[in-house]
C-alpha cells in the first residue's frame, strides 16, 4: 500500500485541440475540449483508476501527462517538478520515471523489429546496462512477464495480442520507471486474457515498487486493481473516491448508471439490481453546455446544474463529487 507522498499532482489540466481556423470572414475559431480542468493526485506505490465512457478524455489525459501531447493550461507536478514547464530538450530524465502502456499491442510495437530491439531501445537511450548486462535485463523482463528467452528473437507478427501486450509491458519497465500510465492495456484482449494481465500487473507493481494510473472503461477490473477510483464525464472529474467506497456508496449520478451496467453473475441479483438506463446524447466536447456536462442527461437536473458549473467537494473521508443535487 502507499505512504503518504503524492508522486503526481495533476492541478486544474486541460487540454484543447483547435478544430477550425475560424474560415474567411472572421468566424469563431472552434476548439475541442478533450480535457477540461482535471485535477487529481496519486501516492507513491498507488493505483488510481480512471474510469468513463469513450470520448471522455481519459485516454488524452494519461498522453498530456507524459507530454504526448502539450497541455493548454494547468500544471502536471511530478515528484516536485511541473513537467508543463519543462522544455522539450530536457525532458528525457522524466521520459525514464514515467512510461506508458498502449492500448493497441501491435500498433504500438514496431514490427520490423525484434523483441530484443524492442525492449532494449530504452535501455541504450538511458545508457542503463550494456553488452551482456543488457541482454540478461531482457531476458529477465521476459520471465516477468511469462515469456520465454527464445522469444527475444521473435517478431511482433509471431505473437498473440495478450503476448504481444506484455512484450509492451516489458519495454515499459524495462527503464525502471516510477509511474506507469497504463492506456486501456486490456480493452483490445481477449476477456480470458484479461484478468491474467491484470494480476500480473499487480504482482510488478509489488515487486517493482510501481505507481500505476490505470485508464479503462471496465469497471469491474478498475475496481480490482485500483486504490482510488476517478470517473471522468466530457473532461471533467465527475466524482473520485477510494474503490471500495465508490462501488459501495456511488454519489453522481453518472456513476450510479455506470455501475448498474456492470453484469452480476447471480440471476436472482440481476433481477434485483435496476439498471439505470441514461437518456439522450453525450453533449459535443466543441460546444460543451453552460453549467454541469451532465445534465442533459441527468434524472435529477435542475435550473442551477444547467447554469452553474459544479465543482468538486468533499462528501467525507476524501470522496469527492461534483454535483449539486445528490
Amino acid at each position: 500500500m502507499s505512504n503518504q507522498e503524492n508522486l503526481l499532482e495533476v492541478k486544474n489540466l486541460r487540454k484543447y485541440f483547435k478544430v477550425g481556423d475560424g474560415g474567411l470572414f472572421g468566424a469563431k475559431r472552434s476548439y475541442l475540449k478533450a480535457v477540461d480542468g482535471v485535477s487529481f493526485n496519486i501516492k507513491k506505490g498507488e493505483t488510481l483508476g480512471l474510469v468513463g465512457e469513450s470520448g471522455c478524455g481519459k485516454s488524452t489525459t494519461g498522453r498530456t501527462i507524459v507530454r504526448l501531447y502539450d497541455a493548454t493550461g494547468g500544471e502536471v507536478n511530478f515528484d516536485g517538478t511541473d513537467l508543463t514547464k519543462v522544455p522539450e530538450r530536457d525532458l528525457l530524465p522524466f521520459r525514464k520515471r514515467i512510461q506508458m502502456i498502449f492500448q493497441d499491442p501491435y500498433a504500438s510495437l514496431n514490427g520490423r523489429m525484434t523483441v530484443t530491439d524492442i525492449i532494449g531501445e530504452g535501455i541504450t537511450t538511458h545508457g542503463i546496462y550494456h553488452g551482456a548486462e543488457r541482454q540478461e535485463r531482457i531476458f529477465d523482463l521476459l520471465n516477468r512477464v511469462g515469456l520465454k528467452r527464445e522469444h527475444a528473437n521473435r517478431y511482433p507478427h509471431e505473437f498473440s495480442g495478450g503476448q504481444r501486450q506484455r512484450i509492451g509491458i516489458a519495454r515499459a519497465l524495462a527503464v525502471e520507471p516510477d509511474l506507469v500510465i497504463c492506456d486501456e492495456p486490456i480493452s483490445a484482449l481477449d476477456v480470458s486474457i484479461q484478468a491474467q494481465v491484470v494480476n500480473m500487473l499487480e504482482d510488478l507493481q509489488d515487486d517493482m515498487g510501481l505507481t500505476y494510473l490505470f485508464i479503462a472503461h471496465d469497471l469491474s477490473m478498475v475496481k480490482h486493481i485500483s486504490d482510488r477510483i476517478g470517473v471522468m464525464y466530457l473532461g471533467m472529474l465527475a466524482e473520485t473516491a477510494e474503490s471500495e467506497e465508490l462501488y459501495r456508496n456511488p454519489i453522481h449520478p453518472y456513476t450510479k448508471a455506470l455501475l448498474s451496467a456492470i453484469p452480476v453473475p447471480d440471476p436472482k441479483l440481476t433481477r434485483q439490481n435496476k439498471r439505470i438506463v441514461l437518456k439522450g446524447d453525450v453533449p459535443s466536447p466543441i460546444d460543451p453546455p453552460e453549467g454541469c456536462r451532465f445534465a442533459s442527461r441527468c434524472p435529477l437536473a435542475s435550473d442551477k446544474c444547467r447554469q452553474v458549473t459544479p465543482h468538486l467537494t468533499d462528501r467525507g473521508a476524501g470522496h469527492m463529487v461534483a454535483c449539486h443535487n445528490a
